[in-house]
């Protein structure tokens, strides 16, 4: 096969981005070790930014979007890898500064793809990076001895991928979780993917956020930022551990020292971009096990490739729960 069929976005002169269906030669891609037939991506905030004027994130133009790539090997100069066998493919520069996954054909270095044993790919897709970051987020919290005895861990942003995934993670681990989400339609979805009790956003409107509030979390995991993670940290239990990988609402954070030097509280920071390949690898094989997510199906709504530009102009707003999975086989 020499021709891709690809979501490729262009950026005109005056800034503007467009994302449409386009078919290019298969030297297009660029070089790699390993040719994958690609059967899923997914919808992420980062895809969405992609696609946005000062986006921040696109290295440049042409641009096949995409952070997550899941299918299955169709040649291979690698070793470890062998026609057939199913990967998965996320962070580096997939997405961003090399073509990523909404398209047909994908070709990869083989030190960025995951064979997967446990997982179908359907199943790599629908956890995606959000839901590895999620699986990080939660491993921190366990990495800096937070017990399920010690008291309730916070999930914000609790309807978004890595929340959601985080709930259920948590959840199945036998710790008491409490959901934020500004979402109240949400309520029942997340008391049923094992949320304890769901509360609104934090800090709940016209609250302070004080150098040091009243202690109620023994961990939290944040993909909000801003005055919600301030608040987070601020009412940390002693010792406590917040695992950070977003910034939907603010890339600020306006706190003071105290909660580090008077709780010993530790901020983990999380990236799911640069993390090396073993230890993706490590990750990958724990979703396959004692982390795969209990409630994947419920967290996971499909839509097809060509319905993607439309997906990711909602993401940006807040439009979209839990983790959408792009179906690309068959999609065009």
């Amino acid at each position: 096969m020499s021709e891709v069929n690809a979501l490729v976005a262009h950026q005109d002169a005056e800034g503007s981005i467009a994302l449409k269906h386009e078919i290019v030669d298969l030297s297009f891609l660029p070089d790699g070790d390993v040719q994958i037939a690609v059967e899923y991506s997914g919808i992420n905030y980062k895809d969405a930014l992609a696609i946005t004027p000062r986006g921040g994130v696109a290295r440049g133009y042409p641009l096949i979007p995409g952070i997550d790539v899941a299918g299955t090997v169709t040649a291979s100069t690698s070793s470890d890898f062998a026609v057939g066998d199913r990967v998965v493919a996320h962070g580096y520069d997939i997405g961003t500064g090399r073509h990523g996954g909404y398209a047909d054909t994908a070709r990869y270095p083989a030190e960025y793809l995951v064979k997967l044993d446990e997982l179908t790919t359907a199943e790599a897709a629908a956890i995606g990076t959000a839901g590895f970051t999620a699986a990080m987020s939660v491993n921190a919290i366990r990495a800096a001895g937070v017990q399920q005895a010690d008291g309730p861990i916070l999930v914000t942003g609790a309807t978004g991928g890595v929340g959601s995934v985080s709930v259920d993670l948590l959840a199945g681990l036998g710790y008491e979780v409490i959901a934020s989400t500004g979402k109240s339609e949400a309520h029942d979805w997340l008391m049923a993917l094992g949320a304890t009790q769901v509360i609104g956003r934090l800090p709940a409107e016209g609250e302070k956020v004080r150098p040091l509030g009243k202690s109620q979390w023994a961990g939290v995991v944040d993909s909000v930022g801003g005055d919600t993670l301030a608040y987070a940290l601020s009412t940390l239990n002693y010792g406590g551990t917040a695992a950070i990988s977003g910034l939907a609402r603010s890339a600020d954070l306006p706190t003071t020292v105290m909660p580090f030097i008077l709780r010993g509280v530790t901020l983990a920071g999380i990236d799911s971009v640069q993390l090396p390949i073993g230890a993706r690898r490590d990750v990958w094989r724990q979703l396959g096990g004692e982390l795969k997510p209990r409630h994947l199906r419920e967290i996971t709504k499909d839509v097809s490739v060509l319905d993607a530009p439309e997906t990711l102009r909602t993401i940006v707003g807040g439009g979209v729960t839990g983790r959408t999975r792009v179906v690309v086989h068959d999609g065009f």
